[in-house]
């Protein structure tokens, strides 16, 4: 028999009142919110989501600020903590909705959302912002050269957009060489939005890099910060990296696990930083057998 489940359209508040728009796969099981990387949408997360949600748990994928049909920001507030701002809406959102904290699976800009979320300073009355953490191909340093290798690739056709979707298959092709090119453009149309002078752009918010308050900022700040909030993290984490990640490398991994002793650590062959693009079954594969096991040992403590 093949599992079936519900989905549907839900949205949320963020921190500046902006609309985020969702998709909800699953009826009442345990919650779990999927967070997209930098210039991503919701719907990297589909496969992902409907394997969950065949699973008996109800997933979340969220387009994050200025992403997909979320609502760009009036003030251009695209910080890395604006993004924890609204993570943390939506986090408490679902727990009101499910009366369970979520899961929160982050990839890249999602993952360092949830890790300043979860790793702000406690209060004595404060309590864990999510029941576990999965981290997609990201650690509080990261290598440079591959950073800056995405966002050459973000910024390049920013502006000016394509003439056409097979132009920017095109170039997609080009930028992740060892996928195979898929036999329709239908998928790629998720990412882009015509613009009224009819060329294609983007799904994103270009001020999302180049705006007042950009995501592109001083990363020894930043690597300052999420380190701070990486010690603090003491709910179950799981890190998933690509084995070819062009972000994360070994060094990386260690140092994160030094930070994080509880932590587990996944790496997932033939992949590169967008680890879910490149082996999606693999890569579900590991974040169910993850959640699966903490749900056992819940079970097991109750």
């Amino acid at each position: 028999m093949i599992p079936t489940f519900t989905r549907d359209h839900t949205s949320f508040m963020g921190a500046a009142d902006n609309r985020l728009d969702a998709e909800v796969f699953g009826d009442n099981g345990p919650p779990v919110l999927l967070l997209h990387g930098g210039g991503q949408t919701r719907h990297a997360w589909r496969s992902t989501a409907e394997k969950l949600a065949s699973k008996g748990y109800t997933a979340y994928t969220l387009d994050q600020r200025g992403h997909g049909n979320s609502e760009w920001v009036a003030n251009g507030a695209y910080e890395f903590r604006d993004f924890s701002a609204d993570l943390k809406l939506v986090a408490t959102e679902i727990t009101c909705r499910s009366g369970v904290k979520p899961i929160v699976v982050g990839a890249s800009l999602g993952g360092i959302a949830a890790l300043l979320a979860e790793g702000e300073p406690k209060r004595a009355s404060d309590t864990h912002m999510f029941s576990a953490l999965v981290l997609v191909d990201i650690t509080p340093r990261v290598d440079m050269t591959g950073v800056n290798k995405i966002l050459g690739f973000m910024r390049a056709h920013a502006k000016e957009g394509f003439a056409t979707i097979a132009d920017a298959a095109h170039i997609v092709a080009q930028y992740l060489p060892h996928r195979p090119r898929p036999k329709s453009n239908e998928g790629l149309k998720k990412n882009l939005r015509r613009s009224p002078d009819g060329r294609w752009r983007w799904h994103w918010d270009p001020r999302f890099l180049d705006g007042p308050r950009t995501a592109d900022v001083d990363r020894r700040q930043l690597e300052t910060a999420l380190q701070e909030a990486t010690r603090r993290i003491e709910i179950p984490v799981l890190l998933v990296r690509g084995a070819y990640s062009e972000l994360v490398k070994e060094s990386h991994v260690q140092e994160f696990l030094e930070l994080v002793p509880h932590a587990e650590y996944v790496n997932v062959g033939d992949a590169r930083h967008m680890v879910a693009g490149d082996r999606n079954n693999q890569f579900s594969a590991v974040v169910l057998s993850f959640i699966e096991r903490l749900s056992a040992a819940k079970r097991c403590s109750t």
